[in-house]
């Protein structure tokens, strides 16, 4: 799966979970309500589970339920669950690409820098909330 992908797909789970928090979730119950295969949902589980944001239970009456409160839970915290990488990967060159090589470098660690304090500030809370609230239109 694309790295973008997992992230979204995990992201999108765990507001599933988050919705009933009290409710064990199984992976085919998510994967149908995101309409994606359950192997999908649990490989992003598993490694959702092995950072403590998940607990799951095997058996017929298992599932999967968040492991603290979604206001808890930042989109930072799933960013690194998911070990999703950087964002944008330069290409090194040598002569007098190298300079560009190194200032788009820095450019990129830029990014990635304001990208994760904006993952930081945003819970699965936050999500639910804005996904529930009603239209205005």
């Amino acid at each position: 799966m694309a790295i973008n992908t997992r992230f979204a797909t995990g992201v999108h789970a765990l507001v599933l979970l988050a919705a009933e928090p009290d409710v064990l979730q199984t992976s085919e119950d998510v994967a149908r309500k995101l309409n994606t295969n359950p192997v999908v949902i649990r490989r992003v589980f598993s490694l959702l589970q092995q950072a403590k944001l998940v607990e799951s239970q095997k058996g017929p009456n298992g599932g999967s339920k968040l492991a603290r409160p979604a206001k808890e839970i930042t989109l930072s915290d799933v960013h690194r669950a998911l070990n999703t990488g950087d964002l944008l990967h330069g290409v090194t060159f040598t002569g007098a690409q190298s300079k560009i090589s190194s200032a788009l470098e820095q450019v990129f660690a830029n990014v990635s820098r304001a990208v994760e304090k904006e993952l930081d500030q945003t819970t699965l809370n936050q999500l639910l909330k804005k996904a529930t609230k009603k239209s205005k239109h």
